[in-house]
């Protein structure tokens, strides 16, 4: 498709730009919907003459409407967004992207959807659509147990599961660790919950304390309901994850003072899986939760880390120092861009 593309361009450049800004005017509208001509242009960096012209032409087609609230698509106009979405990623060089940054990072694969999620809450639904592909290419028929971390991002990829997802498969999803803590909507419980209805799976919970003591720890261990879920995720086939910014995330769990100040002085750029990391992927705090541990993700062939925006990219690059090989990373332009700004040698770090 891509050499059939190049060959349009070279025949016909002003074509294929014409095709390029419209179906970016339409891209716009559907992330930023109610919107106005004069956000729109200032988002897509064109002046108000241009959009007014590409506006009112998509909707002499059919495919927008606009109000005194601003422009929205119509059905028809999202059905002809959605047809154009995997062309116009290729073509937008997406795809190639996509293979620099996996090569640069060191892992399996990297899918990438249009936009910054920091900018454009909407991509997040995107990524989420993207995650429900990726899980019905990668996880096997019959059984699987899918561990799931908790988060906002995971917990908005939750609603984008579908029913698809369960066609020769019985899928039960758990929570990866124990993390009882943060916002009830954003737990791992709450989120394999929400996952189990969309795709009418079933879900374990594991009702265990973010962080305990070791004296707590242990006798933990031995509860009939923890050992029930502790097995499951054992038998895990794939996992979900997000990856946090570790001052955000520490002050979002109400961490300590003293803790928070110790991240700083160490300089923690990223989280995941209760692991706090350094730019070169060093492991500086660890809360001592119970359940799955950055190393056993070695033994898991589905791992899914899902994370997006300009403000995570530097948490992103810094926590594939200890992603396994076989980590597929979903993202978006604003991170993949910012990422690739600067290639420095990687090494990968294993945790033992």
């Amino acid at each position: 498709m891509r050499d059939e593309l190049s060959a349009i361009e070279a025949v016909a450049p002003d074509f294929v730009g014409v095709v390029k800004k419209r179906y970016q005017v339409l891209q716009h509208i559907d992330w930023l919907a109610p919107v106005g001509r004069r956000t729109l242009a200032e988002q897509l960096k064109l002046s108000e003459r241009v959009i007014r012209t590409e506006t009112d032409f998509l909707k002499a087609q059919g495919l927008l409407n606009s109000s005194k609230s601003g422009m929205v698509l119509t059905v028809k106009g999202q059905e002809v967004l959605d047809q154009l979405k995997q062309v116009m990623d290729q073509f937008l060089g997406l795809r190639q992207t996509e293979r620099e940054l996996s090569r640069y990072l060191g892992i399996e694969h990297c899918l990438i959807v249009s936009g910054n999620s920091d900018e454009q809450p909407k991509v997040l639904t995107e990524m989420g659509k993207l995650v429900n592909s990726t899980l019905q290419l990668l996880l096997p028929q019959g059984q699987s147990v899918v561990a799931v971390m908790g988060g906002t991002t995971m917990a908005k990829a939750a609603h984008e599961l579908s029913t698809d997802l369960s066609k020769k498969r019985n899928l039960i999803f758990v929570p990866a660790r124990g993390g009882i803590g943060e916002s009830v909507d954003i737990q791992a419980n709450a989120v394999c919950a929400e996952m189990a209805s969309q795709t009418g799976g079933k879900h374990r919970a594991l009702y265990v304390p973010e962080q305990v003591s070791e004296k707590t720890y242990a006798p933990l261990l031995e509860e009939p309901s923890v050992q029930e879920v502790l097995k499951l995720i054992e038998r895990s086939r794939g996992v979900l994850h997000s990856i946090g910014e570790a001052i955000t995330m520490a002050e979002r769990r109400d961490m300590p003072i003293e803790t928070i100040k110790m991240l700083k002085e160490k300089h923690a750029v990223g989280e995941a899986f209760g692991y706090f990391f350094n730019a070169q992927g060093e492991v500086v705090y660890k809360i001592p939760r119970i359940g799955l541990q950055i190393r056993d993700l070695l033994n898991i062939p589905c791992v899914l880390a899902v994370a997006g925006g300009t403000s995570k990219a530097q948490a992103i690059e810094a926590y594939m120092h200890l992603a396994p090989q076989q980590t597929w990373l979903i993202t978006d332009e604003g991170a993949a861009n910012s990422i690739l700004q600067g290639q420095p040698f990687k090494i990968k770090i294993f945790i033992s």
